[in-house]
């Protein structure tokens, strides 16, 4: 693999994962929205990534598409709540705060290994260029 192929295999495991932590902040920002119960849920947004070129030559990775998570939500009792149904009720989304989290790191992680992946790789193309100026 040459040094510009790893920079841009790295280049697409950075993009994945910034639309990953892209749909867990989405996620993380509506875990608190509230609609009536007539009306669907805040659905959970999940990112679906596929390898590019496996196994002949991988070339990284893409975003394959998004996937939403259920419209039926969970019923919460607040009947003192603006949207509350003649039983009290309103809908939450089916979003785990825990499994969020756990999803942000991972993906800052494969974020922060991808970018350094492109480090080493310039550093790699600088040095031969030096190597070459000798």
């Amino acid at each position: 693999m040459t040094t510009f192929g790893a920079i841009g295999i790295a280049s697409t495991g950075m993009t994945v994962s910034r639309k990953w932590l892209d749909a867990v902040s989405d996620n993380l920002a509506n875990i608190n929205t509230v609609r009536g119960t007539d009306e669907d849920a805040f659905q959970a947004r999940y990112v679906v990534a596929t390898a590019v070129g496996y196994p002949e030559n991988g070339q990284g990775v893409q975003v394959a598409g998004i996937e939403l998570g259920s419209a039926e939500g969970r019923m919460v009792f607040e009947p003192d709540h603006p949207l509350a149904d003649a039983g009290g009720y309103v809908k939450y989304p089916e979003i785990d705060m825990s499994s969020q989290m756990t999803q942000m790191i991972m993906a800052q992680r494969g974020y922060q290994a991808n970018a350094a992946v492109v480090d080493r790789a310039k550093a790699t193309y600088e040095a031969a260029l030096q190597i070459g100026r000798s």
